[in-house]
């Protein structure tokens, strides 16, 4: 098979993954176009920034044609819409990938219009990269150096020209690819991503219900604090998708941490509670050493 050669880019969604996408291949790859669409004023911005070299709002087709690469960085719902025009007007040569935080859904979605072999191939994606703030005020040329990037395949697919093509520009930006089962990705996102944001909720809700005349205790929180709530700023708009498409994986997750959380209630008063610093000392240097 002759390789294939990524020389035009559309991002679907200029926002901090899209917009950090385009200034990414900016940096650190050479003669790719790159085009963006989304709402004119946040298009227009990305092309500012310079992270797209062509914008484009409104209808979808003109911003599909001659793609060799269809980056989706959208929210999962309007991911998910999208899917059906998108394989309409994408090139037969195009490789379609996406940047959404759960994959179950999307990879259901996309079977259903992906399916042939002579048209444009889906790929699913996940940049373990994201901020508590989005948007493309926000995106970073260097978002993606030393992260994890979830591909979704039974196993990898490296004599596919437009996959190795593509994972080729992702070790280009930084990244490191890692190949997933679907529901697998699921799990292990829900574990290690979406319980810590919705830990951090709860904990800030927790924290805002009692500040007193005075700010207590908020007024006394020094460094530690701000370190365990910076999820906490992130907007309800971004992770409602992802919690209505890992319901079952949240839930019991919860389920198990609000175990843990009674078992350290009752090791208050035991020496019995350095166990669990030590435990969670030892996955401190785990994820440093990621």
């Amino acid at each position: 098979m002759s390789p294939h050669i990524i020389n035009r880019v559309t991002i679907l969604g200029t926002g901090l993954i899209g917009g950090s996408l385009g200034l990414a291949l900016r940096k650190y790859t050479t003669n790719i176009c790159i085009s963006g669409w989304d709402r004119s004023e946040v298009v227009r911005e990305a092309q500012s920034r310079g992270a797209i070299d062509e914008a484009f709002s409104g209808e979808l087709a003109p911003a599909l044609q001659n793609a060799d690469l269809i980056y989706i960085a959208l929210p999962i719902a309007a991911t998910i819409d999208l899917l059906p025009e998108i394989s309409r007007h994408a090139p037969v040569r195009a490789l379609v990938t996406d940047a959404c935080s759960t994959k179950v859904r999307v990879t259901q979605a996309a079977a259903a219009h992906f399916s042939s072999e002579n048209g444009p191939l889906f790929l699913g994606g996940h940049p373990m990269a994201g901020r508590e703030l989005s948007g493309i005020a926000h995106a970073d040329a260097d978002l993606f150096r030393g992260a994890s990037y979830a591909l979704i395949g039974g196993s990898p697919a490296p004599e596919e020209p437009r996959i190795s093509a593509f994972v080729k520009i992702l070790e280009k930006i930084g990244a490191r690819a890692l190949w997933l089962g679907a529901p697998q990705h699921d799990y292990a996102v829900g574990l290690a991503s979406h319980l810590p944001q919705l830990a951090a909720v709860a904990l800030a809700g927790f924290l805002y219900d009692r500040l007193d005349e005075n700010g207590l205790p908020i007024t006394l929180a020094g460094p530690g604090l701000r370190d365990s709530l910076r999820l906490a700023g992130s907007s309800y708009a971004t992770w409602r998708d992802i919690v209505l498409t890992n319901q079952e994986v949240l839930a019991a997750a919860l389920d198990l941490f609000a175990r843990r959380l009674d078992d350290l209630r009752e090791r208050l008063a035991s020496r019995q509670l350095e166990a669990d610093f030590d435990a969670a000392n030892e996955l401190y240097k785990l994820l440093r050493g990621l």
